[in-house]
């Protein structure tokens, strides 16, 4: 890509052989893979069957940035889009040298919001050659909680999965009560969300959501729509108290005889921010994704790590090595959503989930190809 231009004048002999290369790659039944281009970041998995599971082959992330400043101009910046397309070009050439033959590529809040997403699509397409699925948020939750679904704690009778992204905040509230222990996991997998937030019972698996929202905040703009606030302990409560006040309609908030205790309740979190402090708390100096995902976090374990980042300051947390610098700018918009949560449904123990929409889009392809039979507890 011509980093000076978006038009494609140097594009053709290059442009050219990458859409043959992927046209003419052999292609491998095998494989599946999932790109999620979320407001913050750009990811994809490649990934092969492995009994009720899946076997990663290969593996890309990048902190693009994509909604930068979306959440005060309304559009997507030029060098947001410059740095977006350079990653998906790395995605389409591992694409296409592994001939993966079932595949699922999706954008989400950013490009649904911005007002040049449908121009910032097709650029991609012509530069790229990948053509990008702009999903709704009930999409976008549903594919959170199968990711989840292997997580779910057999004693678990209501389970809230959250996912916070860069630009938006997915809460589902599910109701296991009527399904037997074993099939939980499994129930989860067969739920359905249906269009406009209104909910589909699942006849197949005997579980019911109870609620659906999604919140247009994530940790790129509630930081971005506070940034101007100097104190950071202030800015932390104000966006603290902003993001309550954007689920004042989801059901279980009002509902004040949710049940939360006595081991029926199980929360499990899925995001950048809930897999940090749970490397924050363990220590790691690198991160280690076998050690984080699928993990139990108290929640005073939470509160220990959030008072010592509030403690750092800015400056402490862009020195501290666990963050990194993808993460320090960000972090506390990300802990301000985790604490509410925690603060209005009470819990001892929450589930760290390392994965999420891309999890959830291989889970789904290979469920709906025969690939496994069901997915099993761990």
């Amino acid at each position: 890509m011509a980093h000076g231009s978006f038009d494609s004048a140097q594009p053709d002999a290059v442009q050219r052989a990458r859409r043959q290369t992927i046209r003419s790659a052999q292609a491998d039944p095998e494989l599946y893979a999932a790109l999620d281009l979320g407001t913050n970041s750009c990811r994809m998995l490649i990934a092969a069957p492995d009994g009720g599971h899946f076997r990663v082959v290969d593996a890309f992330a990048k902190c693009v940035r994509l909604g930068a400043g979306l959440e005060r101009t309304g559009h997507l910046s030029r060098s947001a889009i410059m740095r977006t397309i350079e990653a998906l070009e790395v995605c389409a050439e591992k694409l296409a040298r592994h001939g993966v033959a079932n595949s699922r590529l999706v954008a989400t809040e950013a490009c649904r919001r911005a007002r040049n997403g449908a121009h910032f699509l097709a650029l991609a397409a012509r530069e790229t050659g990948l053509r990008l699925e702009v999903i709704e948020p009930e999409e976008e939750a549903r594919l959170a909680v199968i990711s989840c679904a292997p997580l779910v704690s057999s004693a678990a009778e209501q389970v809230l999965v959250f996912d916070i992204g860069g630009g938006s905040t997915e809460l589902v509230w599910i109701d296991l009560s009527e399904v037997a222990p074993e099939d939980r996991p499994q129930a989860i997998v067969n739920l359905d969300l249906c269009d406009r937030g209104r909910i589909r019972p699942s006849v197949r698996s005997g579980a019911r959501i109870v609620d659906f929202i999604s919140v247009p905040l994530g940790v790129a703009t509630l930081h971005d729509r506070y940034a101007d606030v100097a104190d950071d302990s202030a800015r932390f409560a104000l966006m603290s108290w902003f993001f309550e006040e954007q689920i004042t309609g989801f059901a279980p908030y009002l509902e004040q005889n949710v049940p939360t205790g006595n081991g029926v309740f199980q929360m499990i979190g899925t995001s950048g921010t809930v897999t940090t402090v749970g490397a924050a708390y363990l220590g790691l100096r690198r991160y280690d994704r076998r050690k984080v995902d699928g993990m139990h976090l108290s929640v005073k374990a939470i509160d220990e790590v959030i008072a010592r980042f509030l403690r750092l300051g800015p400056e402490g947390r862009r020195r501290d090595i666990g963050l990194g610098r993808d993460r320090c700018d960000l972090i506390m918009s990300g802990a301000a959503i985790l604490q509410t949560l925690l603060r209005l449904w009470p819990t001892e123990m929450m589930r760290v989930a390392d994965r999420g929409l891309r999890e959830g889009m291989l889970f789904s392809m290979m469920s709906a190809r025969g690939a496994f039979e069901r997915v099993a507890p761990e």
